[in-house]
């Protein structure tokens, strides 16, 4: 068995390596054995569109805009998609659906999962009308309901109630494989993010697909220190005109320490993910940049930004056993309280047994 896994772990490598070398056009990705789940985040331009393989399965979440929707068909069946089993709509904005509608036209497509409002544009009426018109009924689950996928599953997190703001009822859900996770969060913005944190669920993964492109309205301390991710995805145009991503949440990210991957820098971005560890096609880009400025990579800030203070020690702890760092929000805890894992201007320092008497888990990064 070792020795099989070993084989596996090499032809993977091999895998990977040969698609740094090759045209993305000439290539596909088979997931279907082992336990294998490929996360595909297409480079859609100014959009979103996700791809996942397991199990002889597909995920189609987000379509990109109506422009992109040839290239995304091609993508699909250059990776030899003929069935979509769950194709998710986070909400029904342009450049999120635009590409979903031919999609239910060319392949066979068994269910649609969507938020329950009705957007007023002629797009959502026509994927709407595409859906009824292949005999598919679009379906609102709740968050926290679980759905089996491929190898593994995944569970809605938002949006529990519907909003006046489009983006804020975006379909967020918790794609597992093993003990890897993946978050896709769609355009959710902090009313959104605060509502997931409230729920309890565990919020932790391994990839974060940020929310909204990037933009400053999402991906606050909170949600980043409730996720606590090990890899952040953004998907967005080359100088489009939002200047996605913002400095504010590019600033965020940096702070923290989480390795950026960027479609509008990198093109196609592909996880593979055995259920124990994931693998990239590429190496995280680290440009932490704002849409439509320089770039500045990790380890090449133009500025120097010195730690913020240490919060203050609580008077009623004492000397007695190891002293740890806990946030505001989130689910570990912390040697240091600018580890770049949470926000440090809300740190406060508890006992270590306090804390995991309290269900904390030690932080990856700084324990």
């Amino acid at each position: 068995m070792k020795k099989q896994n070993k084989l596996l772990s090499l032809l993977l490598s091999l895998f990977l390596l040969l698609f740094t070398l090759a045209p993305q056009s000439a290539l596909t990705v088979y997931a279907d054995a082992n336990g294998d789940m490929a996360v595909h985040f297409i480079d859609i331009g100014q959009g979103n569109a996700i791809l996942v393989q397991s199990g002889g399965q597909n995920l189609l979440y987000d379509g990109g805009d109506p422009s992109h929707a040839d290239l995304l068909i091609s993508y699909l069946q250059q990776q030899n998609v003929e069935t979509i089993d769950y194709m998710i709509a986070s909400h029904y904005d342009e450049d999120h659906i635009g590409g979903l509608v031919p999609c239910i036209d060319d392949f066979s497509v068994s269910n649609i999962f969507g938020p329950d409002y009705v957007h007023t544009s002629n797009l959502f009426n026509n994927f709407m009308n595409t859906a009824t018109a292949n005999a598919i009924i679009v379906q609102y689950p709740s968050v926290g309901a679980t759905f089996d996928f491929g190898t593994g599953s995944f569970t809605v997190l938002a949006p529990d109630g519907i909003s006046q703001n489009s983006n804020d009822n975006s379909l967020v859900i918790k794609l597992e494989n093993g003990s890897n996770s993946f978050i896709f969060t769609g355009d959710a913005e902090e009313t959104s993010e605060q509502d997931m944190i409230s729920t309890g669920m565990n919020l932790d993964c391994d990839v974060l697909s940020v929310g909204h492109h990037g933009s400053a309205s999402s991906t606050t301390w909170d949600f980043l220190a409730a996720t606590s991710p090990s890899y952040a995805v953004i998907s967005c145009g080359i100088d489009n005109q939002y200047h996605h991503p913002s400095a504010d949440t590019m600033g965020r990210l940096s702070d923290m320490g989480i390795p950026v991957f960027r479609t509008d820098k990198q093109g196609t971005i592909i996880a593979v993910s055995d259920g124990t560890g994931i693998n990239w096609n590429q190496d995280p880009c680290n440009d932490y940049s704002a849409g439509g400025s320089s770039a500045v990579s990790s380890g090449q800030n133009e500025t120097t930004v010195s730690d913020p203070a240490p919060a203050q020690t609580e008077n009623t702890e004492t000397d007695i056993g190891t002293m740890v760092w806990i946030p505001a929000t989130g689910e570990k805890y912390h040697s240091i309280p600018n580890c770049g894992r949470m926000n440090p201007d809300n740190a406060r320092q508890i006992s270590k047994s306090d804390a995991e008497a309290r269900g904390y888990q030690a932080c990856k990064k700084c324990w």
